[in-house]
């Protein structure tokens, strides 16, 4: 009889959670290694993307602009696909975020971060040029014109390497959660597809089937808070940074990869319900909108998964 193996530890700035079916062939001793391994992948990913480090490769890289500097797989992939999202997105995508986050207070990891109070600089020059202006990528090297944060993507792109990990070492059942970020491969141990529960609402209403696919939820339920008597939260709009919307908690997205998931959750959101519905339509894009009324709203692709 099948039965899971799970570990649970921090990284990223979340909880990771990775749950593998253990059978005949996969036993506990062989789940107990391959998630050591997994940890140490996580922790080594967060050496190198972390914003909150000064010596991860993205604060260096941050500490060098205006000249090309070698880097990872990691970060060259990350950029590369920073501009195809922020095309595809019309701009709401943007890794150029990180001088607003830190101009709002959210300067450390959100768990140990103080939101002081102070003054808030609205007037202050955020996005003139093209991305392309400011991330650059030539012969393994990148180009900063302006600091960058890539927290947009970062774990859904690591989930999927994870996952993709667990594959090669031949998982064929598993799920890797990084903080609501998840990638489900194969079935659970009553040999079905995973169920996962979308955050505030009833399973009884919605309840997701995950087979090689993955789902991310973007919202603002954890990480919003107030400084000089105003609210913001963490989901930065590049159209108009300043602006921060309360009307929607969250948005779920589901796709292929992990990597799409978090991204378009995040899009979706800073765009709005009737905006973000109309693209998630027009896109083909599986989607469910919650908003602080406990209103739902689903998008036509979701629709027939659900």
């Amino acid at each position: 009889m099948n039965a899971i193996f799970s570990q649970e530890f921090r990284a990223l700035g979340t909880e990771i959670k990775i749950f593998l079916v253990i059978d005949k062939e996969r036993n506990i001793e062989t789940a107990k290694n391959i998630l050591e391994e997994i940890k140490k992948i996580y922790q080594d990913k967060e050496k190198i993307l972390s914003r909150f480090s000064k010596e991860s490769e993205l604060s260096k890289l941050n500490s060098s602009l205006g000249i090309f500097k070698d880097s990872s797989q990691d970060i060259l992939h990350l950029a590369q696909k920073s501009f195809e999202y922020y095309k595809e997105s019309e701009g709401y995508f943007d890794p150029r975020i990180l001088e607003v986050l830190e101009n709002i207070g959210y300067e450390k990891d959100f768990k140990t971060n103080v939101f002081f109070q102070k003054e808030i600089e609205k007037d202050k020059i955020f996005l003139k040029n093209k991305l392309t202006e400011d991330l650059k990528i030539k012969d393994e090297k990148v180009f900063f014109g302006r600091r960058m944060d890539f927290s947009g993507i970062a774990k859904g792109y690591i989930t999927d390497l994870i996952s993709q990990y667990l594959e090669n070492s031949g998982w064929q059942n598993f799920l890797v959660d990084s903080g609501g970020d998840i990638f489900a491969k194969g079935k659970d141990e009553q040999k079905e597809k995973w169920g996962i529960e979308v955050e505030g609402i009833a399973k009884e209403k919605i309840i997701l089937s995950l087979e090689n696919s993955a789902v991310a939820t973007s919202g603002i339920t954890r990480k919003k808070w107030e400084v000089s008597n105003e609210k913001y939260h963490h989901l930065i709009n590049p159209r108009h940074p300043y602006d921060f919307s309360f009307d929607l908690k969250s948005v779920t997205v589901m796709a292929e990869i992990c990597e799409r998931a978090d991204v378009f959750a995040k899009v979706l959101y800073l765009m709005g319900q009737k905006r973000g519905m109309e693209y998630a339509n027009q896109k083909k894009i599986s989607a469910i909108f919650l908003d602080y009324r406990g209103s739902i709203y689903v998008s036509e692709k979701m629709k027939e998964i659900i």
